[in-house]
């Protein structure tokens, strides 16, 4: 039985409104008195949800339609056990990170995560062999699989520190980073990308630089973890390995960037000119992402960026929201698994805007915070912009679940 696609993102759309409504919750209370919660836990919950319950689900959804789409013959129902497992998980740690923070059931259910992303890893793996070796997605499917295994190497040490209670800061916030740079920088990443080259139906025999680039990126993705510890005494030659690493990531991003635009724009001409206008932002958040951690390995700018929180909130939700979170949204519509309708569109166009200036409400701030001036009602500010960007998923969900008798393709 094949996998009911429009079943499964519709936990997705839901997820993310979730993950809407903690962050609207975090602003409120930072903005003005709210007793009830701890802002840490809803923090812990907001996090990990995000990461499960809203880009995992998702990735491991379209992975998986993609697979079927290719093999036509695929057994699912080792994949929706593992989708629904990782469902629970995700809603075990939404709950219980709230309720208790790093307790026992949080990370039961945070532990229980890692070993669903294992038992996905190797399915995946296994029946990506099944595939025409031809197309270009199956590398960036299969790195994305292992750089997710990878990134739990993170989670366990600190979970051993914990455990041992013998925290050490700096390996503490090393080991965060690390978890952190794995799932953005590879399964969040390379899954959108295989996305991507899937969608566009890309061959490795169609172009060179489509090969040579999942090379690079893949090379410079290990050492491109340094990135985030710079702040640390790191010796020279880590150094020069990881400003290498970020060279080649900008250089392969560009290149690859201006190929696809000169081959696929006949194409993307035919998307719907609200799902051109997010994929162009997505593009440019990309490129904006990968000209910043360039910039990053000038010392004196990493050690203003790693000592400012909002610069760090700001970078984090440029690829969270702009680039994965967009990603994925567009992918969904322009697919068809859900018909873009015209109410659809207004909720897209209103969560894009509040993307939009939440990365630069946040910029703004973190810039200011380099001389220490204060940006006035920026609390209430952000509080705004987290509403905008419930109200336009919420629309954006609601609209595609309801049945209507006229769905126009826009």
């Amino acid at each position: 039985m094949k996998l009911n696609i429009k079943f499964w993102l519709k936990f997705s759309l839901i997820n993310l409104c979730i993950v809407a409504s903690l962050g609207v919750l975090m602003r409120y209370k930072i903005g003005f008195e709210f007793p009830y919660f701890n802002q840490k836990n809803i923090l812990h919950s907001h996090s990990h949800f995000a990461f499960a319950g809203w880009i995992t689900h998702t990735l491991m959804t379209l992975m998986v339609y993609y697979l079927q789409d290719k093999i036509g013959v695929l057994d699912t129902n080792k994949y929706k056990k593992i989708i629904i497992a990782n469902l629970i998980c995700s809603y075990g740690m939404l709950v219980f990170f709230i309720i208790q923070g790093y307790g026992m059931f949080s990370i039961f259910f945070s532990t229980a995560s890692i070993l669903v992303s294992y038992a996905f890893g190797y399915y995946y793996l296994k029946d990506l062999k099944k595939i025409d070796t031809d197309l270009a997605a199956i590398n960036w499917f299969r790195a994305a699989v292992i750089f997710n295994i990878i990134s739990s190497f993170g989670t366990f040490y600190l979970a051993y520190m914990m455990a041992s209670k013998n925290v050490i800061q700096d390996l503490y916030l090393s080991s965060i980073y690390y978890f952190l740079h794995f799932q953005y920088n590879g399964w969040f990443f390379f899954g959108c990308i295989g996305l991507l080259f899937g969608f566009l139906n890309l061959k490795k025999s169609d172009h060179s630089f489509f090969e040579i680039s999942f090379k690079l990126f893949a090379f410079a993705c290990i050492p491109a973890y340094f990135l985030s510890i710079l702040w640390l005494k790191v010796p020279v030659w880590i150094y020069i390995i990881t400003a290498f690493a970020a060279t080649i990531q900008v250089f392969a991003w560009f290149k690859l960037l201006f190929i696809l635009i000169k081959t696929q724009k006949e194409f993307i001409n035919n998307f719907a000119p609200l799902l051109r206008y997010i994929l162009c932002f997505v593009a440019l958040a990309l490129s904006i992402k990968f000209i910043l951690q360039l910039g990053s390995t000038i010392p004196v700018l990493s050690q203003m960026a790693f000592g400012f929180r909002p610069i760090v909130i700001a970078y984090l939700h440029l690829v969270l929201l702009a680039v994965i979170s967009l990603f994925l949204l567009f992918y969904i519509y322009a697919k068809h698994f859900i018909i873009l309708n015209s109410k659809i569109k207004i909720g897209l166009i209103i969560f894009s805007l509040g993307v939009f200036f939440n990365e630069l409400v946040l910029a703004v701030q973190g810039v200011a915070s380099f001389s220490y001036t204060m940006i006035p009602y920026v609390n209430e500010i952000l509080f705004g912009v987290a509403l905008l960007l419930l109200l336009g998923i919420g629309l954006t969900a609601y609209y595609s679940f309801k049945k209507t008798k006229i769905n126009p393709a826009l």
